[in-house]
């Protein structure tokens, strides 16, 4: 959308590539930023390799307005991203004296000491601002555009407290969804096509899903922009040409119908 802030998300770990783990972050910070006004133009999943993390890093830090990225700053061999944030922005690495202190704070608070490997999370690279973690004290951190963050989803979203104030907002885009029961998209693409044509500051989009348990199937059409009066038209015109599609939907199926619904 013109004039909002762009932003990239950079998901970092062998873990999520090989299917081991399955990410969710990238969902909560799109919600994230889709409500501050920041357009989420790009997404890359990349392993823990240095070299690729550092031109990934350059070449979107670059791009976008914001980039943040998930994963690999915890306390193990392969948590190369603090490292490969400093080469990337040509910067030296140290132990932070704030990020150890909570490091410390909280090993005390649990009972143990802190050891090598978890010091390791406290290095962090020169001139970067910290990023609060309230789950496990290991922060994360800004350098430049980027935000450096956990890789764990509850402990990055917990991050992105800390992150909601520094960063500038955009006009939040409006999303409208009429859902086609039992009418497949191909039904709606031509009135949908038509009614895109017209509309080009709006983004439509259809979205089919599956059959379910009960042998449900159909098709979610979705309005999206930040004019709430261009929206309002775009669905209405919409709605009024669904009227036949259902019709002749009927034929096949007399379960057809239409709704808008809350998405």
């Amino acid at each position: 959308m013109p004039n909002n802030p762009t932003a990239a998300i950079i998901v970092i770990g062998d873990e999520i590539l090989s299917g081991r783990t399955i990410d969710s972050n990238v969902n909560t910070i799109a919600k994230f930023l889709g409500a501050l006004g920041i357009d989420l133009l790009e997404v890359r999943m990349i392993r823990d390799d240095e070299a690729q993390v550092v031109s990934t890093v350059n070449a979107l830090r670059n791009t976008y307005e914001y980039v943040f990225t998930t994963g690999g700053i915890g306390p193990t061999h392969d948590d190369i991203t603090a490292d490969c944030m400093a080469k990337a922005f040509g910067v030296d690495i140290s132990e932070h004296p704030a990020a150890l202190k909570a490091l410390t704070d909280r090993a005390l608070k649990m009972g143990w000491a802190l050891n090598d490997n978890s010091r390791r999370m406290a290095r962090i690279p020169h001139g970067a601002e910290l990023i609060s973690n309230p789950v496990s004290a290991a922060p994360g951190f800004q350098i430049g555009n980027v935000f450096v963050m956990a890789g764990v989803p509850k402990i990055m979203e917990a991050m992105l407290e800390d992150v909601v104030h520094r960063l500038r907002t955009g006009n939040t885009v409006l999303s409208r969804t009429i859902k086609l029961s039992y009418v497949g998209e191909s039904s709606a693409a031509d009135a949908l096509r038509e009614i895109n044509g017209r509309y080009t500051d709006l983004s439509l989009g259809s979205y089919p899903y599956g059959l379910s348990l009960d042998g449900a199937f159909g098709t979610q059409l979705v309005v999206r922009g930040q004019d709430a009066e261009r929206v309002d038209a775009a669905v209405n015109e919409l709605k009024a040409a669904l009227v036949s599609v259902v019709e002749q939907g009927k034929a096949r199926n007399p379960l057809a119908s239409f709704e808008e619904i809350t998405a």
